[in-house]
């Protein structure tokens, strides 16, 4: 018979843990658990005070590595990182995270914002209190003649304000057996929980850092801008020509523009110009300098890395809620410039060198290079090398599979030339003119934005955002290539219509509906009295969608609304949705599941993933005596399609190296 275990810890540490993440947090010699809750059963909650002296019970510690009793947290990595680090090794398959289940379920991260999502009580007052007590307890104090110079407060300094942050991390303990109560209705299937424990290794296996490298980097990155904003003060005579507001009033008296931002985009087409003088113009490339993120990842990466020179944490399991895919966290590996730099082995060896004038000599820009250079920082273990492999075109196999496009995936299974085949089944042109040097040629660009930019139902707009007028295509040519397109994609068009009708009739009168392979119901939760609309993935994985209903959008036209969280605010609101939009959640929800399978396969090859990327994978493992070999055979488990898709024509690519790259 299984046990459960819920479980809430109260800690202090030295490092920041919104910087440097849980584990170098951790990792940190200063941290200590101060405070125990636990409820055994649903039992009323107890607390063990170590701060103060408390221990641990031998039975809890047993619990702790016995498979019959399973534990539960809210960010249970958290708890599974500071239990190992105090008691031994723990085993991931023996731990819930009530955090993921409510993801899993279409709701919120954060034990607060949760509880308001799924209606539970709150008290603002007490919230605010319980913050003010973790300011207090948790992490350092600055030093005051009234403190008495002090760093850190103990239980000691305020027995009242102590006896009160225990009571709140038992509660934290009662709102986190509430949460997972209420979501109990749809539970986790355990395909997906096996990968939630696959993520918790590899989080915790984490990524080595060339820490010389990224020093060099820091060292550079902070000269050159010095140089720059004393040259910029030299220019506009601005105490600080790195504020937005200053820079921006300097630039509309010496232009006469009426310039709202100094965004890139605004930037770069100010430096277009004809009519600027030499000082605009500079200060314009300053500002694109200075823009540049480079010195920050790096940054980034030195305050995160743990003593061992790893950085761990980088990927937060179903970080996106509408698909279920990973978010990046900390350096945010998934926003990170490609490399163009070349030959990029100098350039590194220059910045570990601190050459920094010999850098600008061969590569121009310096904080460009040091901006390409950022996933370098990157590199495999001693004696290892990295086999990075990546999915090809993976969300047009998907849509092209789930409609059953035939001569999309026609082309996915021969030369995979999408854009050149695009442009032909477009334009009536025969594929093999669509090659360099032909006229036709031209034609290209045209298949690629629009497959860019209209397999969810863009249309001008869409292809507008993705660069079709930069690219060199007249807005008035627009029209035409959306035309083209949806003409030539005629099952795709249909899937959207099907799954808006779909997803309407099943919220207007409940019920079921299939389309193509996707199950679309409204379902009840009992436990919270409301409905949720589900789309069941050909995987079994679920996408939820909270109380949908239907209503008007900007247009005056029906629009399908659901309660979510906003990708750009990260607030619960009020979401409209369509057709389109529903595919692309499905679309990006199977490539996951395709990534997720993928990642399963190699971790059980004997392949450790260090961390992954959209839809590329990066291995950290002792070299082959022949490395074709090995990446052949990783691609070739990525190109493995899975059981509930045998005929999708997956594809990938990728190299061994000793550091990260991307071109």
């Amino acid at each position: 018979m299984l046990h459960h275990l819920s479980i809430d810890l109260e800690t202090y540490s030295e490092a920041p843990i919104a910087k440097t993440g849980a584990q170098r947090y951790i990792q940190d010699p200063s941290f200590e658990i101060l405070l125990f809750a636990y409820s055994l059963d649903g039992q009323p909650v107890q607390i063990i005070d170590l701060a103060s002296g408390e221990e641990v019970p031998s039975w809890l510690i047993t619990a702790l590595v016995n498979p019959s009793i399973i534990k539960h947290a809210y960010n249970a990595p958290f708890e599974f990182g500071c239990l190992s680090k105090y008691y031994g090794p723990m085993y991931p398959g023996q731990w819930r995270c009530t955090m993921f289940h409510g993801l899993y379920c279409g709701y919120t991260a954060g034990l607060e914002a949760t509880g308001r999502a799924l209606g539970l009580p709150e008290d603002k007052q007490k919230l605010n209190t319980g913050k003010a007590l973790i300011r207090y307890f948790c992490v350092p104090c600055k030093a005051t003649k009234t403190n008495g110079g002090r760093t850190r407060n103990l239980p000691h300094h305020d027995p009242d304000k102590w006896q009160l942050f225990k009571e709140y991390c038992c509660q934290d303990v009662v709102t986190e057996m509430e949460i997972e109560r209420r979501l109990s209705t749809f539970p986790v299937p355990e395909f997906v929980q096996k990968q939630w424990e696959t993520d918790l290794r590899i989080n915790s296996r984490g990524v080595a850092v060339d820490i010389p490298f990224v020093d060099g980097a820091l060292q550079i990155g902070e000269h050159v801008k010095t140089e720059m904003i004393s040259e910029a003060e030299r220019i506009t005579s601005l105490d600080n020509p790195n504020s937005v507001s200053q820079l921006k009033d300097w630039l509309n008296k010496e232009t006469g523009a009426e310039i709202d931002s100094l965004s890139k985009d605004i930037v770069k087409k100010m430096l277009n110009r004809d009519d600027n003088s030499p000082d605009v113009t500079r200060m314009l490339q300053i500002r694109q300098e200075l823009g540049k993120t480079s010195t920050k990842k790096y940054d980034a990466i030195k305050k995160c890395v743990c003593p061992d020179g790893r950085v761990r944490g980088l990927l937060q399991f179903y970080g996106a809620n509408r698909t279920g895919r990973w978010a990046g966290r900390l350096v945010q590996v998934q926003n990170l410039p490609r490399t163009y730099t070349d030959p990029i082995e100098l350039a590194r060896d220059l910045v570990h060198d601190r050459q920094e004038d010999a850098l600008r000599v061969i590569y121009g820009s310096v904080s460009d290079t040091l901006s390409q250079l950022i996933r370098t920082a990157f590199v495999a273990s001693p004696g290892n090398v990295l086999v990075d492999a990546d999915f090809s075109a993976i969300e047009a196999r998907v849509i092209s599979w789930l409609a059953g496009e035939q001569w999309r995936l026609e082309v996915f299974r021969t030369h995979g030339k999408i854009y050149e085949a695009s442009a032909s089944q477009m334009f009536g042109v025969p594929l093999e003119l669509i090659k360099k040097g032909n006229p036709e040629y031209a034609l290209r660009a045209k298949g690629k934005v629009a497959e860019l930019a209209l397999g969810y139902q863009g249309s001008n707009g869409a292809l507008i955002n993705m660069g079709a007028l930069d690219m060199g295509l007249h807005e008035e040519e627009l029209p035409e290539i959306v035309t083209r397109w949806r003409n030539a994609n005629r099952n795709i068009v249909n899937l959207w219509y099907a799954m808006d009708d779909a997803a309407v009739q099943v919220i207007s009168f409940g019920g079921s509906k299939s389309v193509r392979g996707l199950y679309l119901a409204r379902e009840y939760d009992a436990n919270q009295g409301t409905y949720c609309l589900t789309i069941t993935l050909p995987s079994g994985r679920k996408l939820f969608y909270i109380n949908p209903r239907l209503g008007t959008n900007k247009f005056g036209g029906s629009s399908i609304i659901y309660d979510g969280v906003d990708q750009a605010s990260k607030q619960w609101k009020h979401i409209e949705t369509y057709g389109g939009k529903l595919t692309e959640n499905v679309v990006q929800a199977i490539a996951r599941d395709c990534l997720a399978e993928a990642i399963e396969r190699l971790e059980a090859a004997g392949f450790p993933i260090v961390f992954h990327v959209h839809d590329e994978v990066v291995i950290d493992i002792k070299p082959y005596a022949d490395n074709d070999t090995m990446l052949k055979t990783v691609c070739d488990i990525m190109k493995q399609p899975p059981a509930w898709a045998a005929d999708m024509p997956l594809n990938a690519a990728g190299w061994v190296g000793d550091f990260f790259t991307k071109d």
